[in-house]
This record gives C-alpha cells, sequence and structure tokens, in this order.
C-alpha cells in the first residue's frame, strides 16, 4: 500500500488521531503541572504578601497571553493552505510588536491596580511578545500535524516558563526576579521550538501533498494571500467568547446564591472545568484537517464523534464518583454531589462548542463567531431570571449553553469551504 493510501485508510487515521492526542495531552498535562507546582515553592518562600503579588501578577500575564491562542490556530490554518514559513513568521513577529506595545503601556496601570512594583509587573508582561513567537512556532507544527514535535514544544514552554522561576525563588530571589527568570525560560523554549519547527523533517503543507484538497489556497496556480493581524484580532474573538462562556455562569452564581450555595456552586464548576479541558487535544490535532476544505466536513464529525465518546464516560464517571464527595471535600458540599453528572455534562458541552468554534476559525469564518457571542447573552439572562439556587443556575447554564452549542453545530456541519 503506497504511503497516499495509508494516509487514507480509516484505521490509520484513527492511530494518528489516537497518537496525535496523546502527544498533545501529555505535553499540555506536563505544562500545566508544572505551573500549578510553582505556586507551592512560591507561597512558601514568598510568603503570604509576596506570594500575593506573586498570584496577582502571574494572573495579569494571562492576559498579554491571550494573542497567542488565536495566532497559533491562525498559523496552523495558514500553513494547511499552503502560506510559506516565513510569510507567517513574520505575522508572528507583527503580532509580537503588536503586544509588545500593549504590554509596555499597561505596566504603568496594571502596576497601580495590583499594587505591585513597576518593575515587577513589566517583568510580569514581558512573556507576552515572546509567547506570540513561540504561538508561531507552536502553529507551525500543529498544521504540519507533527503532532509529537508538539507535544515536546508544550511541555518544554512549561518547564522553561517554571523551571528557572523555582531556581531564582529556591536562591532567594524575590517577585521581580522570579517573573524575569520565567521570561527568559520561554525565550529559550521559543528558540528551541524554531529549531525543531525548522529542522529537515518538516514536511509540506497537506495542501502541497499529493492527493490533497485542492480548492481555495490548494488550486494549482492559485495566488497565496498572506494573512494579517486582522486575521488574529478575529480569531481572537472567537478565543475570548469562548473563554468568557466557561465562567460566566460561576461569576453570576458568586453574585445570585447565598455564600454557602455559592461555594457549592463553584466545587461543581470544577467537574465542569475537568470535562471541558480534558479532551482539548481532540481539537488541537483535528484542527488541521478542518482548514483543508477535502477534509473539513470529515473532521467537524470526527470531533463531534470523539468528543461525544469521551464526555459519555465523563458524565458517567462524574456519577459514579458523586457519592465520594462529601468524604473528600466535606459534608457541607453533598447537596452538590448529586449533581456532579449534570456539571460533567456542561463542561463536555462547552468542549463540543469549542470545536464547533475552532471549525469557523479553521474555516476563516469568525464571523459566525456571533453565534457564541449571542449565546453569552442568552446565558446571561437565562442565569439572571433562574431560581436563585445551585439546581436553578445549573439549569438555565445547561440549557442555553446547549441551544448555542445545537446552533453553532448546525453552521459547522452545514457551510462549506470555499
Amino acid at each position: 500500500m503506497d504511503p497516499q493510501a495509508r494516509e487514507a485508510a480509516p484505521g490509520s487515521a484513527a492511530r494518528r488521531v489516537l497518537t496525535g492526542a496523546g502527544a498533545v495531552t501529555a505535553g499540555s498535562m506536563l505544562a500545566n503541572i508544572a505551573a500549578y507546582l510553582l505556586h507551592l515553592p512560591a507561597s512558601r518562600w514568598l510568603g503570604p504578601e509576596g506570594y500575593g503579588a506573586f498570584a496577582a501578577l502571574l494572573s495579569a500575564q494571562l492576559l498579554v497571553a491571550v494573542p497567542s491562542l488565536a495566532l497559533q490556530a491562525v498559523v496552523a490554518r495558514e500553513h494547511v493552505r499552503g502560506v510559506p514559513h516565513d510569510v507567517l513568521r513574520a505575522l508572528g513577529r507583527r503580532v509580537a510588536l503588536l503586544v509588545a506595545v500593549v504590554a509596555a503601556l499597561a505596566v504603568v496601570p496594571v502596576s497601580l491596580l495590583l499594587d505591585t512594583p513597576g518593575w515587577a509587573t513589566a517583568a510580569a508582561l514581558a512573556p507576552g511578545p515572546v509567547l506570540c513567537l513561540l504561538a508561531t512556532e507552536q502553529g507551525l507544527l500543529q498544521g504540519a500535524e507533527r503532532f509529537r514535535a508538539l507535544g515536546v514544544v508544550l511541555a518544554l514552554a512549561g518547564a522553561g516558563k517554571v523551571a528557572p522561576a523555582v531556581a531564582v525563588l529556591a536562591a532567594g530571589g524575590g517577585v521581580g526576579p522570579a517573573l524575569a527568570a520565567g521570561a527568559v525560560g520561554v525565550g529559550v523554549a521559543w528558540l528551541v521550538a524554531a529549531r525543531v519547527t525548522s529542522g529537515p523533517a518538516a514536511p509540506r503543507s497537506r495542501m502541497e501533498m499529493p492527493g490533497a484538497g485542492t480548492s481555495g489556497a490548494g488550486t494549482p496556480g492559485a495566488v497565496l494571500t498572506s494573512p494579517g493581524v486582522a486575521a488574529v484580532l478575529a480569531a481572537g474573538q472567537v478565543q475570548l467568547v469562548m473563554m468568557a462562556l466557561t465562567s460566566v455562569d460561576l461569576l453570576l452564581a458568586r453574585a445570585l446564591l447565598t455564600p454557602e450555595d455559592a461555594g457549592r456552586y463553584a466545587l461543581g464548576a470544577v467537574a465542569a472545568k475537568a470535562a471541558f479541558w480534558l479532551p482539548q487535544a481532540v481539537g488541537t490535532v483535528l484542527y488541521p484537517r478542518m482548514a483543508d476544505p477535502a477534509g473539513h466536513r470529515g473532521a467537524v464529525r470526527s470531533a463531534l464523534a470523539v468528543l461525544l465518546g469521551i464526555g459519555a464516560v465523563v458524565v458517567i464517571g462524574a456519577a459514579v464518583a458523586a457519592p465520594l464527595v462529601p468524604a473528600v471535600v466535606g459534608e457541607d458540599y453533598r447537596p452538590v454531589a448529586g449533581l456532579l453528572w449534570a456539571f460533567a455534562a456542561l463542561g463536555v458541552t462547552l468542549s463540543v462548542l469549542q470545536a464547533f468554534l475552532l471549525a469557523t476559525i479553521a474555516s476563516d469564518r469568525t464571523v459566525e463567531a456571533g453565534i457564541a457571542w449571542c449565546g453569552l447573552a442568552l446565558t446571561a439572562v437565562a442565569v439572571w431570571f433562574a431560581p436563585r439556587e445551585v439546581e436553578g443556575v445549573l439549569a438555565a447554564t445547561l440549557i442555553a449553553v446547549a441551544v448555542t452549542t445545537v446552533t453553532a453545530g448546525w453552521r459547522a456541519l452545514r457551510s462549506r469551504l470555499a
């Protein structure tokens, strides 16, 4: 069987998805574990006052990291369409420059808002531009379906950010030096990622492969248009609305419920977050195929099938594990134990919605993210008018998110790439 036929074989495709998802999941888990472990020595060695500033600045750092998520998606999509590496790296540099300007302007306001030293705040925001450069390399690996290499880079990026910071803290350094060391570590991770991406193993894009889809950018003789910063901003608003949808219910529950019920809802939301983040690698692995006109609908259907399969297992697992909740976290949380499966179902629904939104980025139809923005408004209104109890807020959120997901799915499966 020739290589093209092997790739087309269903068993081969399934193995590629599973292998790729495993590699990306492993890399992401290592990065997330490293990020969480950073808080343990920081809280111990900095003391309550120093750790408070450190944690606040790490949260502020997330704001300048958001553009990198959108940039990776755009770079992966355009790589699949055949846009050369140097053009995409130029885009990454333009976005990094924009983020650098925004980060520089934000230093003083963030420092005043968080009551942190200016130089420590600058060190916290400094990785923003470098994360964009790193995201460019990750997008190139994702678009080329080099998922093992992508998993390694994800793990390296997490370790690069955390290990130097921990070393500085262990040596007696304060908040600013630790954050600066983390920024240097991110820079090293970017240099390594660039070397990996430019290595001899780098394959051609899917559009350049024999037998790949030939519509759009893949048409022989077609003019490849260079993506601009506007494309990243368009993808960024999709990422932004998804982040808002995963948090709006928790924020409103905090405002509308009694402190006790709000705490119980927050515990249930942990199950929703876990169910949402667990299958993240599925979208990452299938995204390049979503960006290929020949495989767009098939990739969306595959993502839906895999996510629903994983989701069924997660919901059943949450229902089985529910009786353990009082023993693990205390009797005060017993009322929410019976709802754990519903919280897990909410997380699963959000993961499916995210896959549909990724499909809009992959097909460059980010205007359809308006469905998600309408869904966000619907969720907020539904929760506001729901009964002021855990069950009421959860039911309103689940119904609103389900309606949004079905609508987004109808559009994703109905539309065809040009």
